[in-house]
């Protein structure tokens, strides 16, 4: 169980600062993550951290596939934890 904790903690921070430095290379119009990776993070467990990445960095908020797709990714993977558990 602890691995499954601190593989959590690392892919949302790794997440987490995805966003954030996708922001800061969209500012300065520079080489961007792809979406699909942003949204790759998420799917392996960083769906916190994209989240987290969206709302305090303002990053993404304008795209409804991101407001829309992070939570409802966190939301699926919340199920699937409900029911292995």
């Amino acid at each position: 169980m602890t691995w499954w904790i601190l593989y959590l903690v690392i892919i949302n921070i790794v997440s987490f600062a995805a966003m954030l430095v996708d922001k800061r290379r969209a500012m300065t119009y520079r080489w961007r993550i792809p979406e699909k990776t942003l949204f790759a993070l998420a799917v392996i467990g960083g769906s916190v951290g994209a989240m987290l990445g969206m709302w305090l960095v303002r990053h993404k908020t304008r795209h409804w596939y991101f407001v829309w797709g992070m939570p409802a990714i966190f939301a699926v993977q919340l199920v699937l934890y409900l029911l292995i558990r």
